[in-house]
């Protein structure tokens, strides 16, 4: 379906660029730690409307190659300023590269950039030893307003498509309880899930459930033993399930150990599941299909994209075990070793300096997971032809993941054409900085968290709103507590650990989920008062302000922070911006009166708020937070 077109102003304006540079911006997708070869390949094409910054720095490279063509490919060094709207702080390098004094290339570099006469740029001013500060009309910074309120993707456009990725998180186990350390997985995977796919790119959403194993066979003799035992959705509730089966496993491994009689039945019941026999297939799939259930009521009050149709557990893979070992020892890459087989990484020394090594079979015949990630790799690159694997996993987790992505290279699965990477995150801590558990020292169910920021974020609305009857109380809570949990992880870097307090990450002050909700919620209470539900003529010869001015430039800058979270795979860049996007509005809006002020101002404004809550609304989703009209 065609994209709305823009405005009529924005297209003026825009049509004064074409034949420039502008349209040939590009912006890398891929992470750090991929190949240069994929980087060049799946470059990210041009955004719909080309962010002011991107165009200066555009032109800045043209005028340094005009001035002095043997510094082609010379970085600009375009940032924002608070001296101007833009510098360029290139010409001080550049300069003692050439030999040259900096001041009289940044002159050459001016001349060039000022000979042609532009549509962007007002004044460009030398600043210091070959500082440029470059300021740019207010007829572009109003156009860029107008394109993208006029374009359904806010004038990002859809740079990965093309591209299909794969998101390996969540992963949580059959039969046991989602606790704390599933929480940034899911929540971090979710949000880079929601980036790619709106970027245009085929993702595939892999939640790899780990319900397989020797576990199943203790637990199914256990049940079938103890019929009394309630467990089922039906019975116990569908949150309650995996506690229940919890608790059952807890029972059946203490017999496992104490009576060698049950070891045995335990043991015969592996066999017979493995054997694909009927009656204990039939009662393990019983088993996962609970799970589901709970996992899926998890999901549900978390708002991620996950669904039964994203689920691909270790059972999926386990019958492209035999043909993995195979293709690993007749390609060489695995070896035998003392009955088992191995891969032994060429790259990486263990302690004693011998080489670390993978698991591809033990040597009474199983499998475990080094066997099952190897099946998974090599599933995602031959059948599901992936371009890019991401695997969103504890950061401890690191050294498994680079033996394996070591191996699916040295085999051939993975070649230069295809990205991997291991999204790495740290640790929840607790108040006393340490990492999160009970008062008893044990794992925090991740219901318990949720409930504990709902119930601190009820009590903050509640003061804010004393008026508020009790149901719309609660489904402002739920949204904001969870949004809370949400953008406390998502806002810090996901390599660094962070403490989990709820009563400060339910604050409506500061850098908080709630904070955004509430500047969203306001955004929305002046356009209501506006009574302007369609498209405003923007008048692109306005003053702007500077607190308007500056609004503006941060909400030109989404598409690049899309483009910076979708290359260094870091989601709080864009918790971050949109903070930023907040605190701006804040500064617009107290200095900046909206509806009491004559037209053209009146109408340029409300579009300023227009795009304000579209970006808020729409940064909050991508994050997977939700946006509240109300607060």
């Amino acid at each position: 379906m065609d994209r709305p077109r823009a405005s009529c102003q924005a297209r003026c304006i825009r049509k004064q660029l074409a034949g420039t540079e502008i349209l040939n911006i590009r912006y890398p997708v891929s992470a750090k730690g991929s190949s240069d070869e994929w980087r060049k390949d799946h470059q990210m094409s041009a955004a719909t409307v080309v962010p002011l910054r991107a165009y200066v720095a555009t032109a800045v490279t043209g005028a340094i190659v005009r001035a002095r063509p043997q510094l082609a490919g010379a970085d600009p060094v375009v940032r924002r300023s608070d001296r101007a709207d833009f510098q360029s702080n290139a010409a001080l390098p550049l300069a003692k590269g050439i030999g040259v004094a900096p001041n009289r290339l940044a002159a050459e570099i001016i001349g060039a950039l000022t000979d042609r006469g532009d549509a962007v740029v007002a004044d460009v001013q030398a600043s210091g030893p070959g500082f440029l500060n470059i300021t740019v009309t207010g007829a572009a910074i109003w156009a860029q307003l107008a394109a993208r309120l006029g374009d359904a993707q806010l004038g990002v456009g859809e740079p990965a498509h093309g591209q299909r990725i794969v998101i390996d998180y969540s992963a949580p186990n059959v039969a046991k309880e989602m606790h704390v350390g599933h929480l940034r997985t899911t929540i971090i995977g979710d949000c880079l899930a929601r980036v790619f796919g709106f970027l245009g790119a085929d993702v595939v959403r892999a939640n790899h459930l780990g319900d397989w194993g020797t576990q199943f066979g203790m637990l199914i003799q256990f049940i079938d033993e103890h019929p009394e035992k309630h467990w089922h959705a039906s019975d116990v509730g569908p949150e309650s399930t995996v506690s229940a089966l919890d608790g059952l496993y807890k029972a059946a491994r203490a017999r496992f150990d104490a009576d060698s009689a049950f070891a045995d039945r335990a043991r015969t019941r592996v066999v017979a599941l493995q054997a694909g026999d009927r009656e204990t297939v039939a009662r393990w799939g019983d088993i996962v299909a609970e799970s589901e259930k709970a996992f899926g009521a998890i999901y549900d009050r978390l708002g991620v994209l996950l669904t039964p149709d994203d689920y691909a557990g270790e059972s999926f893979y386990n019958p492209m075990l035999p043909a993995v070992t195979t293709e690993l020892l007749d390609k060489g890459v695995a070896v035998h070793s003392d009955g088992a087989v191995v891969v032994l990484s060429t790259q990486v020394t263990g302690p004693d300096d011998s080489p670390a090594m993978l698991m591809v079979r033990k040597g009474d015949g199983g499998y475990g997971y080094d066997s099952t990630d190897l099946a998974t790799i090599r599933y995602r690159i031959t059948a599901l032809h992936a371009d890019r694997l991401l695997y969103v996993t504890d950061s401890r987790q690191a050294l498994h993941f680079r033996l394996i992505f070591e191996a699916a290279r040295r085999v051939g699965w993975l070649s230069d054409a295809i990205a991997v990477d291991h999204v790495a995150y740290g640790t929840i801590l607790g108040p006393d900085g340490t990492p999160f558990k009970t008062r008893a020292g044990g794992t925090v169910r991740l219901m318990d968290l949720l409930d504990a920021a709902v119930a601190a974020a009820r009590a903050v609305v509640a003061e804010k709103n004393p008026e508020l009857p009790a149901t719309e109380l609660d489904t402002i809570a739920e949204q904001a507590g969870i949004g809370a949990v949400k953008y406390a992880d998502l806002s810090t870097s996901r390599v660094k650990d962070y403490m989990f307090d709820a009563a400060r990450m339910t604050a409506f002050n500061g850098n908080t989920g709630v904070y955004l909700q509430y500047a969203h919620a306001r955004v929305c209470s002046i356009l209501r008062k506006a009574d302007e539900p369609g498209a405003v003529r923007i008048d692109t010869t306005a003053t702007l302000e500077p607190a308007e001015r500056a609004l503006l430039f941060v909400l030109d800058e989404y598409a690049m922070i899309l483009a910076d979270v979708a290359e260094t795979l870091e989601p709080h860049r864009l918790a971050n911006y949109l903070y930023e996007l907040a605190r701006a509005f804040t500064t617009f809006y107290d200095t900046c009166p909206v509806l009491s002020v004559v037209e053209p101002v009146r109408s340029n404004r409300i579009a300023v708020c227009q795009l304000t809550v579209r970006t808020l609304a729409h940064g909050l989703e991508l994050l997977g937070i939700a946006a509240p009209a109300r607060m």
